[in-house]
């Protein structure tokens, strides 16, 4: 029996009761409401239908597979644009002319995968930021926008922070300024290559076929790349982006940037 069904069962065999009890809603308030929006156990269930169900396309962490157009679906409710309904409605519908298909789940189970969704995009629900956002904002311009956009303005070796307090927690962000090279960000995996001239670049991968590669170098030029004409070609296990020590950025300068970063994310929101 296939690991996933087995974690799948035991996560299910618990919600007996509760899927007789959703099941006996009327249709109208099952498709309008979560029943199980309360119960902290429906989003840990939620998780598992979503990795035997949902993963290959979005992603076991549910951040999506840009390759194949599958959004990041822990963005669904940090933008403020979903409602529970809503999501309940595209799970069982699909999504036409895309490579989402309807499902035939019971609502029990597309409103533990909405109960999971939602809270896979919490992001920094608990969180508070007491810095100052216009001191952050000269600060994020000296240090970070050379490699990263934020409110449409800076570069693209990295990834766009504008939303980032939306889906990541301020300890998750702290730790990738203190030490980047401990989460490496899908999408943006540095990269090693030399050239038949023996010209070495260093950059982050954008795209990669059987045959070819294109990456973002290091002063954010695209380019590509046949394999076959490599010396050498490599991924990197440490970041481009530098570690910065107390003595560069404070624990208050870290604490003005997210402040800066957080107030983008409620003015999108607004």
């Amino acid at each position: 029996m296939p690991v996933s069904f087995v974690s799948l069962s035991r996560a299910l065999l618990s919600f007996t009761v509760l899927l007789f009890l959703s099941f006996t809603l009327n249709a109208q308030s099952s498709q309008t409401v979560n029943p199980l929006e309360s119960d902290p156990r429906a989003a840990t269930a939620g998780g598992s239908i979503f990795r035997a169900q949902c993963a290959t396309c979005h992603g076991a962490d549910a951040k999506g597979i840009e390759d194949i157009d599958a959004p990041d679906l822990t963005l669904l409710w940090s933008l403020g644009n979903a409602t529970d309904a809503g999501v309940f409605q595209t799970i069982r519908e699909g999504v036409p002319g895309s490579i989402m298909p309807p499902h035939a789940l019971p609502d029990a189970e597309i409103w533990m995968l909405v109960s999971y969704l939602k809270r896979a995009g919490a992001g920094n629900a608990s969180d508070t930021f007491g810095g100052d956002p216009q001191r952050g904002a000269t600060l994020f311009a000296a240090n970070c926008a050379r490699c990263h956009r934020a409110g449409g303005n800076g570069g693209s070796l990295g990834p766009d922070l504008s939303l980032v307090t939306a889906f990541r927690s301020k300890g998750s962000l702290n730790n990738s300024i203190r030490n980047p090279s401990s989460v490496l960000v899908r999408r943006y995996s540095p990269v090693s290559i030399v050239t038949a001239d023996n010209e070495r670049v260093r950059g982050t991968i954008k795209s990669e076929d059987a045959f070819s590669v294109q990456i973002m170098d290091s002063d954010q030029n695209l380019r590509a790349f046949m394999k076959a004409n490599l010396n050498e070609f490599s991924y990197e296990t440490s970041s481009l982006m530098p570690a910065f020590a107390p003595a560069q950025l404070s624990e208050a300068n870290v604490e003005d940037i997210l402040s800066y970063l957080e107030n983008l994310r409620r003015q999108a929101r607004n």
